[in-house]
């Protein structure tokens, strides 16, 4: 027998609510990610390693343009050295000379080299071609002052700053645009000439005057074995009158130092405002003229050397080189 419920007065009981229906239970199924195609891959490929420094911006159309250009096609025809062993007819290395000596032309004009590769052009070669004009020929250049005489001897005494920096090489003048005009030698000009060319007898970097590039090593070792003996005559540009008695010092090198070369100095011309001396020492003795001028109390405007051996710089402009002729010699 059950209980009868009992409800206070004033109170409101609400009737109890149905039970929520609970959906079944399923399995849980993971989601699938859509397929992504794989990037097709090259067989043996290396991984892209792109630097840190590239340009992220798309490059220009113009840089665009010429990367899709198609690639030259490759030079065709037979060398000129093969051609012209043909037609004398001679060897491959003499048909070089030939063309290296400046007597053959392709189209009438003078072509030097024998790798140049020929088609249907017109090749003819000099009737007087020879041979024997191939020999060894050695360049005379008048040196501006503050160059660098491009002996290997100057070239190495340039510190590491120096070399950094931009000098001027005496080697670089030796161009066709700098070839004296009126070259006493007539010796035909060929690109050849200047090709392993040994600098002789430096020179001081503040000086001018002349220097020697040579393909003879006779004369290389000439220049080198007896340059002790071989007189350099340069002038030399002070500042007012040279006395006397300064000039009997500068003549008396022996007496201050027994190791010092002997030079030999006169006065050429003499103004109140400048002086010319000339001195003529055997051998090439950087330091040697500005040490006797400081000892002598004499102010250095200029120097020039005009002459090594026999060889003289004669009237050769600054900055232009000249061929030595056949009949000097040093």
């Amino acid at each position: 027998m059950t209980k009868p419920t009992t409800t206070k007065p004033g109170t409101l009981r609400l009737a109890p609510r149905p039970p929520r229906a609970v959906p079944a239970a399923q399995p849980a199924v993971r989601p699938v990610a859509a397929a992504t195609p794989a990037p097709a891959k090259r067989p043996n490929a290396k991984p892209r390693q792109r630097p840190v420094t590239a340009l992220r911006t798309k490059p220009s159309a113009a840089l665009q343009a010429v990367e899709q250009q198609p690639p030259q096609l490759a030079e065709t025809g037979d060398r000129l050295a093969k051609r012209v062993a043909a037609m004398v007819p001679c060897s491959r290395s003499e048909a070089e000379q030939y063309i290296e000596g400046g007597w053959v032309r392709v189209d009438g004009k003078v072509v030097e080299e024998p790798q140049a590769r020929v088609l249907n052009q017109t090749i003819t070669i000099d009737p007087n071609a020879s041979l024997l004009e191939l020999a060894s020929i050695t360049l005379l250049l008048h040196k501006p002052a503050d160059w660098v005489d491009g002996t290997e001897e100057s070239l190495a005494k340039l510190n590491r700053a120096e070399r950094r920096a931009h000098f001027d090489d005496a080697r670089t003048l030796l161009v066709a645009a700098n070839h004296m005009a009126r070259d006493p030698s007539g010796i035909r000009h060929l690109a050849r000439h200047f090709k392993a060319l040994t600098a002789a007898v430096p020179l001081e970097n503040a000086a001018s005057g002349l220097i020697v590039f040579t393909q003879d090593w006779r004369i290389a070792r000439k220049l080198s074995e007896e340059m002790g003996s071989m007189e350099h005559e340069v002038i030399v540009d002070v500042a007012g009158e040279v006395s006397a008695q300064a000039l009997h010092l500068l003549n008396r090198t022996l007496d201050a130092d027994e190791s010092l070369p002997q030079a030999k100095v006169s006065i050429n011309s003499s103004t109140p405002e400048r002086s010319k001396l000339r001195f003529a020492i055997k051998g090439a003795h950087r330091g040697l003229i500005a040490y006797l001028c400081e000892r002598a109390k004499l102010e250095i405007l200029d120097m020039r050397r005009i002459r090594l051996g026999r060889v003289a710089l004669s009237d050769l402009p600054v900055g232009q080189w000249r061929y030595l002729g056949p009949h000097e010699r040093f």
